[in-house]
């Protein structure tokens, strides 16, 4: 373990063996000393930043069906949604009053929604807000495109760029390891070679892009390791990534269902990833899931950023997690940790110190949700594609 960490703080790269055998069994503190070392030697100004934007969950309709996800609902389902462009313009309008430039756009696997669908909406979005940025579609819904569209996944694409996509999320990954996503049904949405081969391409095509792990479901430690070495791969070919974020699976209301893995589990698990990803800049707090407190202690075991202030959020909210955090309380939880903070935009660019300190900015003490409970409004924009699913058609013909 000594001559592990001396490799370490001298900056040297581990090995699989060696990144396992730190997981396994170096102390906690020991990790946090190490990955604390790394991001204060990659980042001695002594700034966090974060970041003001909405994730906006476009539909949860979807056929993927992840049993670790209390989000989606099948085709057809009554509490299936899909949201309409009036209703994003005005969460773009909230997200900007609020002070963010960002969607950070993701959704279900929608079969009656093409690739048109997306192209519309995203010019429309850049048309009524040039300067905003569309952060969205992971690579399990490029793929799912790709496969409804018949197009290959690079043309799918430079489809999206042309329509205005600015950069890519990176969920979908789970664990980046086969015999993992089979068991979670996610193998058939997105092979580890398949979400890797998206960013790829996108990164190849010019976009930046981030990478995440969510850890605590069916996988040994040895597979979170494989997976962050599958990304350290890929990072080291393109260079593309601009931040990893690591989170805890979420098990309330799952199909999946088990336990969730401790606040501990995840200060450990980020303070590897510090240590294993070393062509990584950046690597972000998951206070969503794990709570303010952890988020800030996340800064002591290699975090540098402490991620969005999200403004809404549906996903982890389904699977019971509901934690909020305005920009007051990001900056006092940063502030408090002893660093200055900065807001930045997706590519890690600063734009400047607090909104809130400029301005007059509403509290925001609860996540907003896609919509409100009972809304069972259609959009007026689906008419305008052709129906896939017998339940949309049926719709159609019903008028609900």
């Amino acid at each position: 373990m000594h001559q592990i960490g001396a490799k370490v703080q001298r900056g040297e790269r581990l090995d699989r063996g060696e990144a396992l055998e730190l997981y396994l069994h170096a102390p906690t503190s020991l990790l946090g000393r190490l990955s604390d070392g790394i991001r204060a030697r990659k980042h001695p100004d002594g700034l966090v930043t974060y970041i003001i934007d909405r994730n906006v969950n476009y539909t949860n309709v979807c056929v993927a069906r992840c049993n670790f996800c209390a989000f989606y609902r099948p085709v057809g389902s009554s509490e299936g949604y899909v949201l309409g462009f009036e209703e994003i313009f005005r969460k773009i309008d909230e997200t900007i009053a609020l002070g963010g430039g960002q969607l950070l756009v993701q959704g279900g696997h929608n079969p009656d929604l093409p690739l048109e669908w997306y192209e519309d909406l995203f010019k429309s979005i850049k048309q009524r807000y040039p300067a905003f940025r569309l952060h969205a579609l992971s690579p399990p819904e490029v793929i799912h495109l790709s496969r409804m569209s018949r197009l290959p996944v690079p043309q799918v694409i430079d489809r999206l760029i042309a329509a205005g996509l600015d950069s890519i999320p990176g969920g979908g990954a789970e664990i980046l390891v086969d015999r993992v996503r089979k068991l979670l049904n996610c193998y058939s949405k997105a092979s580890a070679d398949e979400w890797l081969g998206v960013m790829r391409a996108a990164h190849h095509a010019g976009l930046r892009t981030t990478a995440t792990m969510m850890y605590g479901t069916v996988e040994t430690m040895e597979e979170r390791v494989e997976h962050l070495f599958r990304l350290r791969e890929l990072q080291d070919e393109t260079g593309g990534f601009t931040a990893f974020i690591t989170w805890s699976y979420q098990p309330e209301h799952t199909e999946l269902g088990g336990g969730e893995a401790t606040g501990i589990d995840y200060l450990r698990t980020l303070a590897l990833a510090r240590i294993v990803l070393d062509n990584f800049d950046n690597l972000q707090a998951s206070w969503v899931t794990q709570g303010g407190k952890v988020g800030q202690l996340s800064l002591a075991f290699g975090a540098n950023d402490m991620g969005s202030v999200m403004i809404e959020e549906n996903v982890v909210r389904a699977a019971g997690a509901s934690y909020c955090m305005d920009e007051i309380e990001i900056v006092r939880n940063i502030e408090n940790a002893g660093f200055t903070p900065k807001r930045r935009n997706m590519h890690y660019e600063l734009l400047g110190d607090p909104i809130f300190r400029e301005r007059d900015v509403p509290r925001m003490l609860t996540l907003a949700v896609a919509r409100a409970d009972g809304d069972a409004s259609r959009p007026p924009e689906i008419a305008r594609y052709t129906a896939r699913s017998a339940a949309e058609k049926k719709a159609r013909l019903t008028g609900h």
